[in-house]
C-alpha cells in the first residue's frame, strides 16, 4: 500500500513540479508571480489532444508540438501583457496576469465548451507492471521519466550552457546584466518560452493521466504548482523539482488516508505552514537587501 501511494504521489508530484518551474525561474528573474501559467499548462493540454484526435499523431510528436506552440505563446505573452509593466508597480503586472489568465480560460470555455474531453483510448499502450506489492502501469512510468528528463534537461541549459549563464546573471542584478551587454529582453522571454514548454508537457502528462482535459484544469493546478514552487523555495529551480515532488506525494497519501475531500486544501495548508514556518522554503535562500 505505501509503496503504491507513493509511486502514484511522484508521478502526480513530477506533474506539479514541470508547471512550478515555469514559476519560479520567471520570479528569479523579474520578481513576477506569472498567474498566467496555470492556463498555458490547459492550452498545452488542448494542443495536444487537438492534435492526437484529428491529426493522429504519435503522442510524443504531439507533446513536441504542443510545447513548441506553448513556447510561442509564452513569449507572445510576455511581449504584450508583461514587458511595457517592467517598470510599473507589482501589482500592474499581477492586474494583467489575471487578466491575461481569465482570457485563456474564456477562450477555451468558448472554443471547446464546458464538457471534458477525452484522449482516444489507444493513444498509450496501458500495462501493469508488478514491482514488489505495488502494480504500477506503464503511463505512470512514462510520466515520471517524461518529467525526470525535462526537468534534467532544464538544469543542463540553466547550468552550461551561455544563455543558462546569461539566465543566471539576469537574475542575480538585472541592470548590472544589461550594462555587461546581456540582451536582458531576450532572456526574458527566452525564461517564457522555457517555462511554457514545460507547462505545456505537464499539461498533457495530466490530461492523459486523468483522462479529461477541460477548459477550468489550469486553475486549480497552477494554484498547486505555485505552493509547490513556495514549498522549495520561489526562485529555485532544484527546489521547484523538489516541492512538487513532495506535495504530490503528501496529496496522494492524504487522499489514502480518507482525506479524498480535502485534497485541494492539502496543498493550500502546506503554503501557509511554510510561509508561517519557513518563508524562504526548504531550499530557497535569505535575500538581504543593503539601504
Amino acid at each position: 500500500m505505501f509503496l503504491q501511494q507513493l509511486i502514484n504521489g511522484v508521478a502526480l508530484g513530477s506533474t506539479y513540479a514541470l508547471i512550478a518551474l515555469g514559476y519560479t525561474m520567471v520570479y528569479g528573474i523579474i520578481t513576477l508571480i506569472n498567474f498566467a501559467h496555470g492556463e498555458i499548462f490547459m492550452v498545452g493540454a488542448f494542443v495536444g489532444l487537438l492534435l492526437i484526435t484529428y491529426f493522429k499523431l504519435n503522442i510524443f510528436v504531439a507533446m513536441f508540438l504542443s510545447m513548441s506552440f506553448c513556447m510561442i505563446l509564452g513569449v507572445v505573452i510576455e511581449l504584450v501583457a508583461y514587458r511595457r509593466l517592467r517598470r510599473s508597480s507589482r501589482l500592474s503586472a499581477l492586474i494583467s496576469a489575471i487578466g491575461v489568465s481569465i482570457f485563456l480560460s474564456s477562450l477555451a470555455l468558448m472554443i471547446f465548451g464546458a464538457d471534458a474531453k477525452a484522449f482516444p483510448d489507444d493513444v498509450f499502450p496501458l500495462r501493469q507492471i508488478k514491482i514488489g506489492s505495488a502494480e504500477v502501469s506503464t503511463l505512470q512510468l512514462s510520466i515520471i521519466g517524461i518529467s525526470a528528463l525535462l526537468m534534467l534537461t532544464l538544469e543542463f541549459i540553466v547550468q552550461k550552457t551561455k544563455i543558462g549563464k546569461a539566465m543566471r546573471a539576469t537574475s542575480e542584478d538585472y541592470t548590472a546584466a544589461a550594462l555587461m551587454g546581456i540582451n536582458v529582453n531576450r532572456v526574458i522571454s527566452f525564461t517564457f518560452a522555457l517555462g511554457s514548454a514545460l507547462a505545456a508537457a505537464g499539461g498533457m502528462l495530466v490530461g492523459l493521466l486523468f483522462n479529461a482535459v477541460t477548459f477550468n484544469m489550469g486553475l486549480m493546478a497552477g494554484l498547486k504548482a505555485f505552493a509547490a514552487a513556495v514549498l522549495g523555495g520561489i526562485g529555485s529551480i532544484p527546489g521547484a523539482m523538489l516541492g512538487g515532488v513532495l506535495l504530490g506525494v503528501t496529496e496522494v497519501f492524504g487522499v489514502a488516508i480518507g482525506y479524498s475531500s480535502y485534497r485541494d486544501a492539502i496543498a493550500f495548508t502546506i503554503l501557509v505552514l511554510v510561509l508561517l514556518l519557513k518563508p524562504t522554503g526548504l531550499l530557497g535562500q535569505k535575500i538581504q537587501k543593503k539601504v
